[in-house]
């Protein structure tokens, strides 16, 4: 019976006392991993500190750059309102305009017309030149001045 018991307990520290080791590995490993994290996070939290205190800083100044901010976009409101009420003076000009246009095109036309008037009376005068031209040259030397 001693025997047995003796070789039970053999068999039982080749189990145990592996895994108590490897137990204990694991343990010594995790305790060194919190460690790091917590040693990562202490670093994190003291970056997060100083980039809060500039992002503070930095958020004055937009603060103050959305006053300027809200400034300039009432100027161009008030801009835009006096752009829009012109435009609105624009609509009756724009008949007017639009009566003008109608009238420069009759212009145009009609000036189109007096300049074929004029072509043709310039050929008129060219024809009669050059048909006078000739009896006159003779009858200018048969006259005493």
């Amino acid at each position: 019976m001693s025997e047995v018991f003796e070789s039970s307990a053999r068999r039982w520290e080749l189990i145990i006392y592996p895994s108590l080791f490897a137990f204990i590995v694991l343990a010594v490993y995790g305790f060194y991993l919190i460690y790091n994290l917590q040693r990562d996070v202490h670093y994190l939290a003291i970056s997060v500190d100083t980039n809060m205190t500039t992002l503070a800083g930095n958020m004055q100044a937009v603060a103050k750059n959305m006053g300027q901010l809200t400034t300039n976009v009432r100027a161009m409101t008030v801009s835009l309102d006096s752009i829009d009420r012109k435009v609105g003076t624009l609509e009756p000009m724009l008949t007017n305009i639009h009566s003008m246009d109608q009238s420069i095109r009759s212009i145009t036309y009609n000036t189109g017309a007096m300049n074929a008037a004029v072509q043709g009376l310039n050929v008129s005068t060219y024809r009669m030149n050059r048909d006078l031209g000739r009896p006159m040259r003779m009858m200018k030397a048969f006259m005493p001045w």
